[in-house]
């Protein structure tokens, strides 16, 4: 059966996991009795509720006689390092745009990685049942992107595909009369445009994970593709290491890919993308070669971290109420099998209660700690700091391209928040009264501006940044909050009594009835110092009447601090307490007295 490999490349929210999922359902690889309602490529928990797609994901379909193999890849910049790999894997992409949207920072980013691996393109412009769609312009920004990053002239005539993943409708022409149900377009493009796999089935063997799997049953599972020969279950191969050694083994498992399923196979040969079992630490980019038979493949590139943080086992006085895992063996027992899967991330030992934990963004960590916090653990988490390099006696730092769609009314106060955040802009465009910034900023000057951002813009600003470079690095002093914080003295339940008296000096994060300790944040102070308060004291009751008064109380409600608010927001001297049930904010040092000492020292 002929092949073809193709990965589906994207923005965040372009709609590729949804075109996967359609095209899947009209290829004729289910039976018509299966009930595919439920069934979606974002498999994980997490990648349901967000809308957004953690780790790449494989699948294939059987059509007029190929098999297809689909990459669904992720979007965010945070899992970049995926994406360029999987280029090793395929010989075609889907470039998925949205209609309105046009080229977003990924858009950028994914196509460069595919055009430097020499992967042959076809765009999807998605979502053209938009009214806002705009599906000649889009094509024409897609056009200048493709002229701007260099591809080859002949790959200036890509092909063009109009669709709507959300209708399962698709056609050749930006005329929407045209749309027809189903993806067979799409499909036969795909089988005519892009390339069958290079390889020959009587070569020795290579083969190279590109991406790490793991179970609990047969450990470490590298996915990829053969490049040459043939690789058998029970097979006894070599694996050329990393560091130039060589560990003999056996094929415990061959794993394939169709629809929704992996499924145990016998062989694997030139061409296919297959999973394998059997070696307990079987790493991304090393090469599986035929016993005494070596030829290893280039090495892959994996991209280094960028951000670091502390996790250590929660020190608040209520530890162990909500969780069931807290202890600093479990930890890290949990932190090293992430490590199995996840070749971005990086753990050393700080001290025996705590660990540094470098990854690629603060998606990248949260989602880590929010996976975590659902398994029952209790921890608590430091702010994010940037890892900066040495280069030549010069310290380095990295640095991100940012864009920014706001509406012109915030535009003055964002320009100058990042002003003094070391951003440089490089482009402002004016377009329906929304306004496109583009700008090149230290990582450091990013954390905590999210939120920061969210609040000036009201929440009609879209923010979307990607790693750029490493730079000399600047004096510009960023990254901390510069606005203090409400800190509770007391143990109990906080009142509205004593909450509705505080009002005035802030922002509340809790409601009454939320129990606090000495040294927890509880609001946000409307001045640059912290402050600390009383919000457990009710009120003096000094006749019967009174008694009830409590209840009249009217307050604002407080401000939700969901998981990445909370890290944004931190300062170095606090914590996020992470547990199941609660997300917590509190000073690194809870005594008032001993902060206060500490404070008047610095």
């Amino acid at each position: 059966m002929e092949k073809r490999n193709v990965a589906i490349i994207a923005h965040v929210d372009h709609g590729k996991t949804t075109l996967v999922d359609e095209i899947l359902k009209t290829s004729g690889t289910f039976r018509e009795n299966e009930d595919l309602s439920n069934e979606t490529m974002d498999s994980n928990q997490l990648e349901r509720e967000r809308g957004i797609t953690i780790l790449a994901k494989t699948t294939a379909i059987n059509y007029k006689g190929y098999r297809i193999n689909i990459l669904d890849t992720p979007g965010h910049a945070d899992f970049g390092g995926e994406v360029e790999r999987i280029m090793n894997m395929v010989d075609g992409v889907l470039l998925v745009v949205d209609a309105y949207e046009g080229t977003m920072p990924q858009t950028r980013f994914v196509l460069k990685k595919a055009l430097e691996a020499h992967v042959k393109p076809i765009v999807v412009i998605n979502k053209v049942d938009k009214e806002s769609a705009r599906c000649k312009e889009v094509v024409d920004e897609v056009l200048d992107l493709f002229i701007d990053l260099g591809a080859d002239e002949d790959w200036l005539d890509f092909k063009v595909v109009y669709a709507s993943a959300l209708n399962g409708t698709c056609s050749l022409s930006d005329d929407l009369s045209t749309q027809t149900p189903g993806f067979t377009e799409l499909l036969d493009l795909i089988v005519s445009e892009i390339p069958s796999p290079q390889g020959d089935v009587n070569k020795d063997l290579q083969f190279q994970p590109a991406l790490l799997d793991y179970n609990d049953y047969v450990g470490r599972i590298g996915i990829g593709r053969v490049h040459n020969g043939k690789i058998k279950v029970g097979q006894m191969v070599d694996c050329l290491r990393l560091d130039g050694s060589v560990k003999q083994f056996r094929v415990q498992k061959l794993f394939g890919y169709l629809g929704y399923k992996r499924i145990e196979i016998e062989e694997a040969e030139a061409g296919d993308i297959c999973a394998v079992a059997g070696l307990m630490d079987i790493s991304v980019g090393e090469t599986l070669c035929e016993v005494g038979k070596h030829n290893p493949l280039p090495i892959l590139h994996i991209d280094e971290p960028t951000l670091q943080m502390t996790f250590g086992v929660n020190t608040s006085p209520f530890v162990g109420r909500e969780g069931k895992l807290l202890t600093a063996r479990k930890i890290e027992e949990r932190l090293m099998k992430e490590l199995q899967r996840d070749v971005s991330l990086r753990v050393e030992p700080n001290d025996s209660e705590s660990w540094i934990v470098s990854g690629r963004g603060e998606l990248h960590l949260g989602i880590l700690i929010e996976n975590m916090r659902r398994e029952g653990f209790e921890l608590q988490v430091s702010k994010p700091a940037v890892i900066i390099k040495e280069e030549n006696g010069e310290k380095l730092e990295p640095y991100e391209e940012l864009m920014l769609d706001v509406p012109e009314e915030s535009v003055g106060t964002i320009i100058e928040q990042l002003g003094t955040r070391g951003a440089i802009m490089e482009s402002m465009n004016n377009f329906n009264g929304q306004v496109k910034l583009i700008y090149t900023i230290p990582s450091r000057g990013l954390i905590g501006f999210t939120t920061n951002f969210l609040t000036l813009t009201k929440g009609y600003g879209i923010i979307n940044h990607t790693f750029k470079e490493y730079r000399k690095m600047t004096n510009v002093d960023v990254g901390e909050r510069s606005i203090g914080v409400l800190v509770s003295i007391e143990n109990g339940k906080s009142t509205a009594y004593a909450l509705g008296g505080l009002e005035d000096r802030g922002v509340m994060f809790i409601e009454p009835g939320t129990e606090v300790y000495e040294g927890m944040i509880v609001g946000e102070h409307n001045r640059d110092n912290d402050l600390a308060v009383n919000v457990v004291k009710g009120k003096q009751l000094t006749n019967m009447r009174a008694a009830g008064s409590d209840k009249t109380v009217v307050l604002k409600r407080p401000r939700p601090m969901p998981l990445e608010t909370a890290i944004d927001y931190i300062n170095s001297d606090e914590y996020v307490e992470v547990t199941p049930l609660n997300i917590r904010l509190r000073k690194k040092i809870l005594n008032t007295e001993q902060r206060k000492k500490m404070d008047a020292k610095n």
